[in-house]
């Protein structure tokens, strides 16, 4: 039985077993390692275009002294690492304040000739860093980290997130958003350079198709 459907190679269930069976004749770091690999390799599968990292996520500085009601309203997506759920073009998202620490998040895209929309809930997740926000678009999954990097609130934002899989890879979401549809190419380049002092790699970064849109 070949595992090439979800592995991308020749793995086989005879290639495996000898790691799964042989406590008695693979040392134990190897049968990790061995695990380890192929969870990182199923994982990959999933998350196709994204790249894992390995280590849990790292904590990067984020905007000091921030205000969640500066920061409300409409954002254009500029950039982004390359994620699974953002396929068409002409992303934007708008946020609206509820209470103190809670807002609503509608965020869309033209995908396929339409305008797709999805909704959902952003809180302040730590009162001590009020820049590492949460949001979550169901009610039944946990607020994933959506942390304000830097922002000046009336031209551009970076924001950043990491999902953490069992401490042994981790895979990074990052976004330029702007206020306007386009950025100059220099504040572009500028918003990923201060990705990078923070350790963030965006050298697969690519820009969002903002033309053509709905206004």
């Amino acid at each position: 039985m070949t595992l090439r459907r979800h592995f991308g190679s020749d793995l086989t269930l005879c290639s495996i077993l000898p790691f799964i069976q042989a406590d008695r004749e693979v040392p134990k770091a190897n049968l990790t390692m061995a695990i380890s690999l192929m969870l990182v390799a199923f994982v990959v599968s999933l998350v196709g275009a994204q790249v894992p990292h390995w280590g849990s996520c790292p904590e990067p500085d984020v905007q000091a002294s921030f205000d969640v009601k500066l920061f409300m309203g409409r954002w254009f997506e500029i950039g982004r690492l390359p994620t699974q759920f953002e396929k068409g073009c002409c992303m934007e998202t708008n946020f609206t304040l509820r209470t103190n620490n809670s807002f609503r998040v509608v965020s869309s895209q033209m995908l396929k000739g339409a305008r797709r929309t999805i909704e959902g809930i952003g809180v302040i997740e730590d009162q001590k860093h009020p820049a590492k926000l949460g949001i979550s678009f169901s009610y039944v999954l946990p607020y994933s980290p959506y942390w304000i990097l830097s922002t000046d609130y009336v031209n551009t934002a970076l924001v950043y997130s990491c999902t953490d899989v069992l401490r042994v890879f981790h895979l990074d979401f990052a976004w330029i958003l702007a206020r306007t549809r386009t950025l100059p190419e220099s504040a572009v380049e500028m918003a990923k350079e201060t990705f990078a002092s923070k350790n963030i790699d965006v050298s697969r970064m690519i820009a969002t198709k903002q033309t053509g849109c709905d206004e």
